[in-house]
């Protein structure tokens, strides 16, 4: 794809609507919903690189309550002809077609590659890439086993919601504050799989999220590894102009 002259590529993720309470949680609902509108005066395309909530499942009949203004921006933005790329993150890896039918917006349970105006960017979430972390690759098996997932469906949505909040809740505690530090480059394991794809082929941009930290690290000459942080801290987004990608920080 060529960006026609003024236009911008945006690359978000990590909004985890719905923690650690509703008030909040909206607070940070509209200030992404305001980005998104002012985003769109210039946006060739946008990416959302996952966890848009902090708990998604896709009931037959059932709707999860609430973001109904962020639903609405992103119906609003691909009815008015711009497209949208959604990457599910561990958070909200059960959707089963809700986003393609409703919103027109195609969503990837793995990384994909694109190309714009001739650079090549490997996108996707992040979560359960490059070495180490087996305990959590174990269990994303058979959170996304369909057997499981029809089973978890089973529930009653109150419980069902109410166990997946609680994991969420308990998973984020354990972490604590890991998250929010730079690792060093031989322990950021995104760094180590992004090398490791660059002994195969060639990216100018590697955009993951999950990291939770803004990370813009320097791979090669031609190459940059880009974290795009999360909007419950920083904010942050990164946006390709048509020859380079910057990691930037909103203020409404």
């Amino acid at each position: 794809m060529q960006i026609p002259a003024g236009k911008k590529i945006y690359f978000l993720s990590d909004f985890h609507l719905g923690v650690p309470d509703h008030a909040s949680s909206l607070q940070r609902e509209k200030l992404i919903v305001t980005f998104l509108d002012e985003a769109k005066a210039d946006a060739a395309v946008i990416f959302i690189v996952g966890d848009l909530f902090d708990f998604w499942y896709e009931y037959k009949k059932v709707v999860p309550k609430g973001f109904v203004r962020i639903l609405g921006k992103m119906a609003e933005i691909t009815d008015s002809g711009i497209p949208m790329h959604f990457f599910v993150g561990n958070h909200d890896m059960w959707m089963s077609g809700y986003f393609e039918k409703e919103l027109n917006i195609p969503v990837y349970h793995e990384p994909k590659t694109f190309e714009f105006n001739g650079k090549k960017f490997l996108v996707g979430h992040g979560d359960g890439l490059g070495p180490g972390d087996h305990g959590y690759k174990f269990m994303k098996k058979i959170f996304r086993n369909k057997i499981c997932q029809a089973l978890f469906g089973i529930l009653p949505p109150y419980i069902g919601m109410g166990i997946a909040h609680r994991s969420s809740k308990s998973s984020r505690a354990a972490t604590g504050d890991d998250d929010a530090k730079f690792l060093g480059e031989e322990n950021e394991w995104l760094i180590i799989y992004c090398k490791e794809i660059l002994k195969k082929e060639h990216f100018d941009y590697f955009i993951f999220g999950h990291r939770h930290l803004p990370i813009d690290f320097q791979l090669k000459d031609t190459s940059r590894y880009i974290n795009l942080g999360d909007w419950i801290r920083y904010n942050s987004y990164a946006e390709f102009d048509g020859q380079q990608v910057y990691l930037k920080y909103y203020t409404a």
